[in-house]
């Protein structure tokens, strides 16, 4: 495939760090964007999982004390901010938080949000299909019930994973008694497989990337009328998961007493894989703050599948190959080649830009972290620290800055790092980082 060179092409295909401003985001015309996706969608995937709960808790213990609402803290990281404005001589304004997603429970990464929303969505219509629930309104912890798990054990669910969704989608499904079948890339940490083995899944490993693990999957599930494939490139069940994080956030903000709004802006940054987390949540966070948020995505050097689909405008089409790069990365959920279009086209107006981080700087931003705030996460969440400090440090991103007109009111910016994935990471695996 041939594109236009230019100096960013340039520096991609070198596998330089870059700071990349989205050109087709205009902050204050919101409301103008039109996408595939609507508030109702997002309010009807936020009441789905609460009549689940019931059942979250019936199967997953450690989520009574929420009430069977799996979410994540918000936690500020005070001593954390201190340091990296240290180590990079520079000063990140207002406050910092971490978004504890790497802690969520069930399956420790953010794609509890929008693996367990679609295992639970498709398992709400076989009930109703075969009348186990006779509305929305009943009772449903008919679905933990042996007639239940007798239904459920008739079918298969599979996805294509590079780990954590691959970990969401089969603890969960073989919590519920289906016959979860887990088709993972080469990415994927032994640890991973092992432990979803542990739970009941079945694991299929592959000697290619995820591309090809998502598509030997997709052609499994295709073969056999029993089975459901939920597929991260092209899922719009696993978007409407994801957006709900948008108001919980909103939640945990309004309980802290922290404003978002003309003299108050909300930075989030996101680590990016395929799009589908930080596009599902990018989109629940502009519902509900607007012009006010400001989201940047954050991708190895060798894995930036989401920036170039984005700046070339053909999405899924080009894949980081195409420039050169390997798709290979310590970050383990970012090991994509190529992104999600349907997640590209319907965030493409909404994201703001997006900082790309070289593997060897996640190890101390892991260290770091620990031995700041006593937090681990994953080298794939680490990611996200990078386009902060280049939001702060880089003539681009104070150009952001002045061109959004929130130069001076930085001092009341909350900043927010948006975790992952890490604390389900065995003991064992933790100690060779800190």
């Amino acid at each position: 495939m041939i594109l236009n060179e230019h100096s960013l092409h340039d520096r991609i295909r070198r596998g330089e760090e870059v700071f990349w401003l989205n050109e087709q985001y205009n902050a204050r015309q919101e409301s103008g964007v039109r996408t595939e996706f609507s508030l109702e969608q997002i309010d009807d995937a936020s009441r789905r999982l609460e009549r689940f709960a019931p059942v979250i808790t019936h199967y997953f213990p450690e989520t009574i004390a929420s009430g069977g609402i799996i979410e994540s803290p918000l936690t500020e990281i005070a001593a954390m901010k201190k340091k990296l404005c240290h180590d990079a001589g520079m000063e990140i304004p207002g406050r910092l938080f971490l978004k504890q997603d790497s802690h969520l429970a069930v399956s420790g990464s953010v794609k509890a949000r929008g693996g367990i929303y679609e295992v639970l969505k498709h398992t709400e219509d076989l009930a109703l299909e075969h009348g186990l629930l006779s509305s929305y309104g009943d009772d449903y912890r008919k679905l933990t019930t042996e007639d239940a798990r007798r239904l459920f054990s008739k079918y298969k669910i599979q996805v294509g994973s590079t780990g954590n969704l691959g970990l969401s989608i089969g603890i969960m499904s073989a919590a519920l008694g289906y016959e979860a079948i887990i088709h993972m890339s080469v990415d994927a940490r032994q640890w991973k497989k092992d432990l979803l083995r542990e739970r009941g899944a079945s694991v299929i490993e592959y000697e290619g990337d995820y591309e090809e693990a998502v598509k030997k999957g997709r052609s499994a599930s295709e073969a056999d009328p029993f089975s459901y494939f939920v597929d991260d490139e092209n899922s719009r069940e696993l978007f409407c998961g994801y957006a709900v994080a948008g108001r919980r956030l909103k939640a945990q903000l309004d309980d802290q007493n922290i404003p978002v709004d003309g003299e108050h802006p909300l930075i989030v940054m996101i680590p990016c894989g395929v799009g589908g987390a930080p596009g599902g949540i990018t989109y629940g966070l502009k519902q509900c703050f607007g012009e006010h948020v400001h989201v940047f995505f954050a991708e190895p050097t060798q894995a930036p599948c989401m920036l170039i689909g984005l700046e070339t405008g053909k999405y899924g089409e080009v894949a980081v190959q195409d420039f050169g790069l390997s798709g290979r990365t310590e970050a383990d959920g970012l090991a994509v080649g190529r992104c999600s279009t349907l997640v590209a086209r319907n965030i493409h107006a909404l994201l703001s830009g997006e900082g790309t981080v070289r593997d060897e700087r996640l190890e101390p931003f892991m260290r770091d972290l620990w031995q700041t705030e006593k937090i681990y996460i994953e080298p794939s969440a680490c990611a996200a620290f990078m386009p902060l400090i280049q939001l702060y440090s880089t003539d681009t991103g104070r150009q952001y800055l002045r061109n959004q007109g929130i130069e001076s009111v930085l001092g009341q910016a909350t900043s927010i790092i948006w975790a992952t994935g890490g604390s389900m990471v065995p003991e064992q695996e933790k100690l060779v980082v800190i």
